[in-house]
């Protein structure tokens, strides 16, 4: 066992955990599930099957990542955000079937409360602010705030806000790492 687990935490058998992993108090990973390399798992956390976690991924405390759901590497989820699965749940119909597949792309961050409504992607680098829902897809780089979330701006991998219009053309350069944003018929993307 190459990676950290709280005995009060359970790995059910099958799970693949990477290496340098920690896994904290009262966490759950189901048999199926599939970690990454340096993750770690805060308090209370539970993986379910079908879910894929990149190398490098932080789950903070009280998120339940449930099947059909993929974090590419550096994804960040803050404490008690939520994942869900089925778009229209009800407890006497059974939507096993039903599911519908969410991705997060790498180095996302997911705010403390928010929701990412299954069936949709987050793009790399983008930033869902606190308590914000989900409920379309989320460009690259985009900042998301609000019910239902709503594109405030643009947000570079450092994790700090560009100053470029949300459309059109332009350039920009993160003052913390001198990367270069470009926007370019409002997709943003670093510069080549």
């Amino acid at each position: 066992m190459n990676y950290t687990a709280h005995s009060t935490a359970i790995v059910d058998d099958g799970a693949q955990v990477g290496a340098g992993t920690r896994i904290w108090h009262w966490v759950h990973v189901s048999g199926q599930a599939r970690i990454g390399e340096r993750c770690s798992l805060g308090q209370n956390v539970y993986i379910g099957n079908d879910v894929c976690i990149g190398h490098n991924v932080k789950i903070q405390n009280n998120v339940s990542v449930y099947d059909a759901v993929t974090l590419e590497d550096d994804v960040f989820c803050g404490p008690s955000m939520v994942f869900t699965n089925v778009f229209n749940p009800r407890s006497a119909v059974t939507r096993k079937d039903e599911y519908r597949r969410t991705l997060v792309k790498r180095g996302a961050t997911l705010g403390a409360n928010c929701t990412i409504v299954c069936g949709v992607t987050v793009g790399e680098y983008a930033f869902v602010g606190a308590g914000a829902v989900v409920n379309r897809n989320v460009p690259a780089f985009a900042l998301m705030v609000g019910v239902p979330a709503r594109q405030m701006g643009w947000m570079s991998r450092f994790g700090e806000r560009l100053d470029l219009p949300l459309t059109g053309n332009a350039t920009t350069t993160c003052i913390h790492t001198g990367e270069r944003y470009q926007l370019v018929d409002g997709v943003c993307a670093l510069a080549t």
